[in-house]
């Protein structure tokens, strides 16, 4: 994931939260906050320490930018995206994680092209 494709500042990411609006399932809150005039879409991570030690954290936020690397020619562009990870997360293999992730985007109403090519994986 390039730096462009992140959210890094608190400011940032306290705009997504009250701008934005949310959407979740059991094992993420997707906060997503449109921006019209930025050309790609941007990713913030949350992990709590509820979640586990670092490496657990570390693994969890790798495999949830890994679905997005997979995933970034189907996202809408122009939109900052923040991921708060739950507590089920931290039991589950990158299959189930990217299946989880891409339920909650489609809650959220992010449209994803290919997702029924994705959900009969």
């Amino acid at each position: 994931m390039k730096k462009k494709n992140r959210v890094k500042k608190n400011e940032e990411f306290q705009d997504v939260f009250q701008n934005g609006t949310s959407n979740a399932n059991r094992q993420f809150v997707v906060y997503q906050l449109e921006k019209p005039d930025q050309p790609y879409f941007r990713i913030g991570l949350s992990v709590s320490k509820k979640l586990g030690n670092a490496v657990m954290r570390n693994r969890i936020k790798r495999m949830i930018r890994q679905a997005f690397t997979e995933l970034k020619d189907e996202i809408d562009s122009g939109k900052d995206f923040v991921i708060i990870a739950r507590k089920p997360c931290s039991d589950m293999d990158y299959e189930q994680l990217k299946k989880s992730l891409i339920h909650a985007l489609h809650r959220s109403g992010v449209k994803l092209a290919k997702s029924s090519e994705i959900r009969g994986k």
